[in-house]
């Protein structure tokens, strides 16, 4: 009943009404306790609004159903292929889509259908496959963020190929920790080719410089990536190298004056065809003619093999052991040494001596710069100066301290403790705040005020304690004045409140008169 008024409602309803009317009976087919004949009623009414001319209505669909595992699958599956606007959130998030559908789908959408698909939780090989091979770049970069995509090695190099020449591809795999070797190395080809190209375009350098810096640095970037890889990856890069016609003698030799001695082993095994024990006992025979076998065998030129021979001879003498970097770059005192021993053999070839030299100016190079950063790393370590504590200094040192006579006999002494300066000097005592009780009242004591000079410390030595008094000089009076009576002065006790004396005045005739 509900279902057919419904249907007649929404013939003369507006787009918006349709569309929230579609999205409450969705939600009420999933979770409202219907009854077997409304459930077919009410879907039948929502395929019917499948074929809605407004947008709207199918994307209230797709909002209820793209992420309910018990949407109906009919629905879900036209939801799929409608306009990338309504089919985005179901490709998305729907869980009833399979691989199939996913592969058909990335194979003939645009860009934003592959991106929703690339975005989905969890991705299989065979849609990861898809996207590498016909995804936008737009797709491939959200199939490398995403943590759920399972790609397989063929999947990545087919990434590499298609979009590697583009930075935030590059970038976004470069920043992976699992990256194949390969796949990492693949890259670095195509930064390098990129590079080679801008400072050609930009006359920077020519086309044969430009072309033997990007070898150096691509076999520079192969040591470094096969130092951090494992058994199969290092078998996988090797081959890739073999692949691609990079793995020659001079990365193999490379790789030996580095200090990397599983590139050295695996790249014999691939040319050689022999198992790994059997080249790793080749290699470490004193004798010199099974090396020189194993060489020949693996296809590398003749005129190399006193070079091989030194590297191998000094890698037994002088070792790894106290180098920098690791396996990475060229140790200088190996080559150093390979290059005196191939100047004076007469087989070796000028290339050669080329490669060696080239080689001694790049370790030399290498170890002037990691020499200097060490330096510099020191020297940021050291302390810019030596703290000294503010209140390291004695009150009781009497080379830091001697008291003032003032502080005695002149003025109270403050309750303000004395600092000193962090270089031990004592603070100049005139800098205090001046005492406003200083002196007694002069009236008190009986003595006319007079003015006294400020005391300067430093200025004068201080005088005697037995010199030195508070009370004015006494003044003789003159034979025209007459005499004034004065009482007899003496000093109060310490309990004893000090009183002033009375003032003399002369006597009133009452007085006289009472007297008398």
């Amino acid at each position: 009943m509900i279902v057919r008024q419904f249907i007649s409602w929404v013939r003369s309803a507006t787009a918006g009404e349709r569309a929230e009317a579609t999205r409450a009976l969705a939600r009420a087919w999933l979770i409202s306790d219907l009854s077997d004949d409304d459930r077919a009623a009410a879907e039948g009414a929502l395929l019917m609004q499948l074929d809605d001319p407004s947008p709207l209505v199918r994307q209230a669909m797709a909002e209820v159903f793209a992420r309910n595992a018990t949407a109906p699958a009919a629905i879900v599956q036209a939801l799929s292929v409608d306009q990338p606007s309504v089919a985005v959130l179901v490709l998305e998030h729907s869980p009833l889509l399979i691989d199939a559908d996913l592969v058909d789908i990335v194979a003939t959408g645009n860009s934003d259908v592959q991106c929703a698909v690339a975005r989905r939780a969890r991705i299989p090989v065979s849609v990861c496959a898809a996207i590498a091979e016909v995804g936008s770049a737009a797709a491939a970069l959200e199939l490398i963020e995403n943590p759920g995509a399972d790609l397989a090695p063929l999947s990545w190099n087919r990434i590499v190929e298609r979009h590697g020449h583009l930075s935030a591809i590059r970038e976004s795999m470069l920043a992976l920790d699992d990256l194949p070797a390969a796949t990492r190395f693949a890259l670095i080809g195509k930064l390098s080719d990129t590079l080679a190209r801008f400072v050609v375009a930009k006359n920077w350098l020519d086309a044969d410089r430009a072309g033997r810096a990007v070898g150096d640095a691509r076999d520079r970037s192969v040591v470094n990536i096969a130092a951090c890889a494992g058994d199969d990856e290092m078998r996988g890069l090797v081959a890739h190298l073999r692949a691609t016609g990079q793995l020659n003698a001079g990365l193999i030799l490379r790789a030996l004056l580095s200090g990397n001695q599983d590139l050295f082993d695996h790249a014999l095994v691939e040319l050689s065809g022999l198992p790994l024990d059997r080249v790793v006992a080749l290699v470490h025979d004193r004798g010199g003619a099974s090396l020189s076998a194993l060489l020949t065998r693996a296809g590398l030129p003749e005129s190399t093999f006193p070079a091989f021979r030194a590297a191998l001879e000094a890698r037994d003498e002088i070792g790894f052991v106290g180098t920098v970097g690791g396996a990475t770059r060229l140790r200088r005192r190996m080559v150093e040494r390979v290059l005196t021993m191939c100047e004076t053999a007469s087989e070796v070839s000028e290339p050669l001596l080329i490669l060696l030299r080239r080689f001694a100016t790049e370790s030399a190079r290498e170890e002037a710069r990691v020499f200097c950063d060490e330096l510099v790393a020191e020297r940021a370590a050291e302390p810019a100066f030596e703290e000294a504590s503010v209140c390291e200094t004695e009150l009781s040192e009497p080379e830091l301290y001697e008291p003032d006579f003032r502080e005695e006999f002149c003025e109270p002494v403050s309750d303000r403790p004395r600092f000193f300066d962090r270089l031990g000097f004592k603070a100049r005592l005139d800098d205090r705040e001046p005492d406003e009780a200083r002196f007694d009242d002069a009236e008190s004591c009986g003595a006319e005020s007079y003015e006294t000079e400020p005391c300067q410390a430093g200025l004068y030595e201080a005088e005697p304690y037995a010199e030195v008094s508070c009370e004015p000089e006494r003044v003789e009076p003159r034979f025209d004045e007459p005499a004034t009576y004065e009482p007899a002065s003496r000093k109060p006790r310490f309990d004893e409140p000090v009183i002033a004396p009375r003032a003399y005045r002369e006597p009133l005739l009452s007085e006289l008169l009472a007297a008398a």
